[in-house]
């Protein structure tokens, strides 16, 4: 049997069983597929597929349907991915393009993913750890407080209130905010130590304690981890697909109530790749996604995403439909957290 032919055979396979949730036979292929060959040969095919544990027949006298092994194979010999139409496109930028804030693009893109896949959709929210200063603003509140707020790249803000031991002066403000926003913006925190300390040094030895006070609270900021969450939409749409579940979802939907699941989930997908990665089945290593698959993307500056967002399904899903709405809303998500 010729490689080519196999995978033709496969991916009809893959795209029928996703399309009708009906185990395939050879006469259907032939009905539905121009593959050029007689139904002897097809099911010749059929039979070595299934020697190789591409496909798996469910019950005797059934037809085939593809294992992980077979979803593998056809995710990754995918030749093509259904591009978005362009109406489509248009709908996903002007929504998004309507957000008022972070919270709020976040929201909106969770959603929309969701409604364009019809399965979950789960956006890990911007890591201040991966983050950049965009704009530091000081704004004193009564003569001992002074109000921190901390503007990152990806658009997250951060305030912080610092009591302190003696009056501000009036002189120092203006100047520490002009100074700390030449030194550190568009900088990560793995490259503020020095330049943060060569700063201080520029003020006067009585200023220092209030500078350190205020770089420290920078620092402090764009190192936490408290902030690793995610956003979820669409869970609803498991229980609409629920025949495709072994006895019952009821273990996904326990996996998705962890939130640390799938926060390691994808930062080990974000490990693998920064572009479009995909989980098949015994590919997630939690014993209650065995049963799911789930396409991710990285979204934020190309060489450096932020985070990641994607969409879970049932290993039955449209690979190629889902990993280019996936693609999309991350590529649209990115170019309005960078404006």
């Amino acid at each position: 049997m010729s490689e080519d032919r196999r995978l033709d055979v496969l991916r009809a396979i893959v795209e029928d069983y996703v399309h009708t949730h009906e185990p395939v036979g050879s006469r259907v292929l032939v009905e539905r597929h121009n593959l050029g060959v007689s139904p002897a040969t097809i099911r010749n095919d059929m039979a070595a597929l299934e020697d190789a544990g591409y496909i798996a027949q469910p019950h005797t006298s059934a037809g085939r349907v593809p294992t992980d092994k077979g979803y593998r194979l056809f995710v990754d010999r995918l030749s093509t991915v259904k591009p978005l139409s362009a109406p489509e496109r248009r709908a996903i930028q002007a929504f998004l393009e309507e957000a008022v804030d972070l919270d709020d693009v976040v929201d909106r893109s969770v959603r929309l993913l969701a409604q364009l896949t019809h399965q979950v959709a789960v956006v890990q929210y911007p890591s201040l750890r991966r983050s950049a200063l965009r704009h530091l603003e000081l704004v004193p509140v009564g003569e001992r407080r002074l109000l921190v707020v901390i503007i990152t790249d990806n658009g997250r803000v951060e305030q912080r209130v610092l009591e302190l031991d003696e009056p501000v002066a009036e002189h120092v403000v203006p100047e520490l905010r002009a100074r700390l926003n030449a030194t550190a913006a568009g900088k990560r925190l793995v490259d503020l130590p020095e330049p943060l300390s060569r700063m201080t040094k520029a003020f006067a030895v009585s200023e220092q304690p209030l500078v350190q006070r205020v770089i420290r609270a920078v620092e402090d900021t764009l190192a936490e981890a408290t902030e690793e969450r995610i956003v979820m939409a669409g869970t609803a749409n498991l229980a609409r697909s629920g025949t495709d579940f072994t006895g019952t979802i009821r273990p996904v939907l326990e996996a998705l109530e962890e939130q640390v699941v799938l926060l390691r989930l994808l930062t080990e997908m974000a490990e693998d790749s920064a572009g479009v990665t995909v989980r098949i089945g015994r590919e997630n290593e939690h014993a209650g996604l065995a049963e799911t698959s789930i396409v991710a993307a990285g979204y934020g500056a190309d060489d450096e995403p932020v985070a990641r967002i994607g969409s879970l399904g049932p290993t039955r899903m449209d690979y190629a439909g889902t990993i280019a709405s996936v693609r999309a809303v991350a590529r649209y998500l990115s170019r309005i957290l960078a404006q």
